[in-house]
């Protein structure tokens, strides 16, 4: 089908979205074989100012900051500085007392392995209500919160250490819970590199690949084009949002103390590109090269056990992946609920952005958008199956 009809297709499920109030803005590209084939967008980036949304529109990327985490990790590898089979106390020499509850009391641990923190298998949750050592990690994370608004930030060293104290939901790789993983090998990174984590991945990433509106603040002059952020009212519309998530400012006004290896970064579509089609090269990007190309397979691949497997199931809409290196995996496409290839790979964010890379196709799709708990919905899945079923292969 001729790429105009494709273009026609997602414009209507775009302006669908925001006509509905499903979102207030939404970008979408997709690339090919290393070129643009198809860029659509539609809505706002603030509403209350009639501010489009705009290919250069910064966006909040939280849980899409979790790859670029593990490619700092990979970077290290590579370079003997970082060995991911070693217990993370040999950085973190807090994670030495690594402890479970038990109805006896505490019980000591297996090592927590930096593997495990790559894979989510460590034993780290993101708290809740569920146990009481998710409750745990939810006061440990509050109270984080708090500080921060009071003036007093733990930085990212500090909120590793505290969390190194807390009770692991299981024995590290008996099972898998999305969790603070990738904060904790934020500090590793430092820890191995160094460095700060967020000079780290400027030198390392962000500077090599032209990420030039990557990091974990947005300077004044770029504030007008931080994208709002925006939930759903009791009333079933859209309004602003401006409350601080997993500590992460939603001004992002100022270069942070925590800087979050799971969720702290901005970026826009084209930066995000970059680093995607770099892991699409197998490692390289305009002359440069970030990883090398086994480096690159390895990150970009790989999978869970099967008792692991079981417990990252219970994640509705992931039907068909597995999970390795902070990224879904297409595993058995026959299983999925959306059109799929095997080998295929990605994330997605709390509000909304999402990318993946199917080398099969050599096709990268990327959506950025703003709206609190979005994650991959519905329209994520129709926006895929009207692209991989309308493109052209090759």
């Amino acid at each position: 089908m001729p790429a105009r009809e494709t273009e026609k297709r997602v414009r209507e499920l775009m302006d669908q979205a925001v006509e509905q109030g499903s979102t207030a803005g939404i970008l979408l590209c997709v690339r090919q074989n290393g070129r643009e084939i198809l860029y659509v967008e539609a809505g706002w980036a603030n509403m209350e100012r009639k501010i489009p949304i705009r290919q250069d529109t910064i966006f909040r990327l939280y849980s899409m900051t979790k790859p670029i985490t593990a490619a700092a990790a990979m970077i290290l590898m590579e370079q003997g500085r970082l060995d991911l089979g070693e217990n993370v106390s040999e950085y973190l020499p807090e994670f030495e007392r690594a402890y479970i509850e038990t109805e006896n009391g505490r019980r000591a641990a297996e090592p927590v392995m930096v593997h495990q923190l790559l894979q989510m298998t460590s034993g780290l949750g993101y708290g809740s209500l569920e146990s009481s050592a998710d409750r745990k990690a939810l006061e440990y994370l509050e109270s984080c919160m708090a500080g921060a608004e009071a003036g007093h930030p733990v930085s990212t060293r500090e909120f590793a250490e505290g969390i190194a104290g807390l009770p692991l939901l299981f024995a590290p790789g008996a099972s898998w819970k999305y969790g603070f993983s990738a904060d904790v090998l934020g500090a590793v990174i430092e820890a191995a590199s160094g460095m700060p984590f967020g000079k780290f991945l400027e030198e390392n990433i962000f500077t090599p690949l032209g990420m030039k509106d990557t990091g974990f603040w947005v300077p004044q002059e770029k504030q007008n084009r931080l994208a709002s952020v925006y939930e759903t009212g009791e009333d079933g519309n859209l309004r602003l949002y401006t409350g601080n998530h997993l500590m992460i400012s939603n001004t992002m006004e100022a270069p942070p103390a925590f800087e979050s290896g799971g969720a702290g970064l901005v970026s826009t579509v084209g930066d995000y590109a970059r680093f995607a089609q770099m892991l699409m090269n197998r490692g390289t990007f305009e002359g440069h090269r970030i990883l090398k190309p086994e480096t690159a397979r390895f990150l970009t691949s790989g999978g869970l056990t099967a008792s692991q497997q079981q417990a990252f199931e219970m994640w509705r809409g992931l039907e068909g992946y597995s999970y390795s290196h902070f990224m879904r995996v297409m595993t058995w496409p026959e299983r999925a609920s959306l059109i799929g290839y095997k080998g295929e790979y990605g994330w997605d964010g709390w509000l909304g952005c999402y990318f993946a890379n199917i080398p099969v196709r050599g096709m990268t799709i990327l959506v950025m958008q703003q709206k609190k708990e979005a994650g991959t919905g519905s329209l994520i899945r129709r926006l895929r199956n009207v692209i991989l079923s309308d493109l052209p292969e090759t």
